[in-house]
C-alpha cells in the first residue's frame, strides 16, 4: 500500500469519526444544554415563525436531526457526509440571517468543507465497501498480502 493511499485512508477514518461524533454530541446537547443554555438564540426569527411550536421546540427538532445525521455518517458515509454538509450550509445561512454570529458561520463553513471532503473520499474507491470485499489474499486465511493485480 502506498503512503498516499494510507494517508487517504487515515483522513477518511478521522473525518468519518469527526462527522459521526460531532453532530451526535451537538444534537444531544440541544436537550442537555451543557455547551450553551440558550440554543434558541441561534435560530433566525423567520425560521422560528414557520416552524411549529416554540423556538425551544424547534431546537429539539434540530437536535434529533443532528443525531440522525451523525448516525447516517457512521453507517452510510457517502450519504451522511452530504447530509451533514447540506445541514451545515443551512446553519450558515441561518446564522448570517440572525447576525452577530459571523465567526460561528465561518467555522461552520470550514466544517462544511470537511464534510464535503469526507463525501469525496467516501465516493472514491477508498470509501467503497466492495473494495474490501473483493480483495483476494494469498494465504486464504485473511492474511495481509493482497493477490497481484488488486
Amino acid at each position: 500500500m502506498t503512503d498516499t493511499k494510507t494517508a487517504a485512508q487515515q483522513a477518511f477514518l478521522l473525518l468519518r469519526i469527526a462527522f459521526t461524533v460531532a453532530p451526535i454530541l451537538f444534537g444531544l446537547d440541544k436537550f442537555a444544554e451543557v455547551l450553551t443554555d440558550n440554543w434558541s438564540a441561534y435560530l433566525a426569527p423567520g425560521f422560528d415563525d414557520i416552524i411549529p411550536g416554540s423556538a425551544d421546540d424547534a431546537m429539539y427538532i434540530v437536535g434529533v436531526i443532528e443525531v440522525v445525521a451523525g448516525l447516517v455518517v457512521a453507517f452510510l458515509p457517502r450519504y451522511g457526509s452530504l447530509l451533514v454538509a447540506g445541514w451545515l450550509g443551512g446553519i450558515i445561512i441561518n446564522l448570517l440571517i440572525v447576525g452577530g454570529y459571523g465567526d460561528v458561520a465561518l467555522r461552520d463553513f470550514g466544517l462544511m468543507l470537511g464534510a464535503l471532503t469526507l463525501a469525496r473520499l467516501a465516493w472514491s474507491e477508498l470509501g467503497s465497501t466492495s473494495t474490501a470485499q473483493s480483495r483476494v489474499f494469498h494465504s486464504g486465511t485473511g492474511g495481509s498480502v493482497p493477490a497481484s493485480g488488486t
